[in-house]
């Protein structure tokens, strides 16, 4: 079963992405594949990405050195706005926070809580 799933919203201009569980290098891998495959035939820049991260766990190390190379693929594809929508959890939204300023995305993106 796939922990993320893409939603290209060509009427909206967003791209909704969830992702569940605790991902592997095997699932990113999967994941990348389906990014290049549903996105790259969009113009990023006219587009807003929701990401609900509610399902996601806490990152380990070797997956947040990854999640910062997909934030930095979300970066080349010139989003307008990113969002990560998560329950609460501090060390989630911590990681999220600095893996996104990392790859570059400050100006860009935040970390919200989902309304519960």
């Amino acid at each position: 079963m796939s922990k993320t799933t893409i939603l290209v919203d060509p009427s909206k201009k967003v791209v909704n992405m969830a992702v569940a569980g605790k991902m592997t290098m095997e699932d990113a891998e999967l994941f990348v594949k389906e990014y290049n495959a549903k996105i790259g035939p969009i113009n990023g820049e006219e587009f807003e990405l929701m990401v609900d991260c509610t399902e996601m766990k806490v990152l380990t190390p070797e997956m947040g050195a990854n999640l910062e190379e997909v934030m930095k693929m979300y970066k080349n594809t010139g989003f307008k706005k990113i969002t990560y929508m998560i329950k609460e959890n501090n060390i989630l939204k911590m990681q999220l926070t600095r893996i996104s300023r990392n790859a570059g995305l400050q100006a860009i993106s935040e970390v919200t809580e989902a309304a519960s």
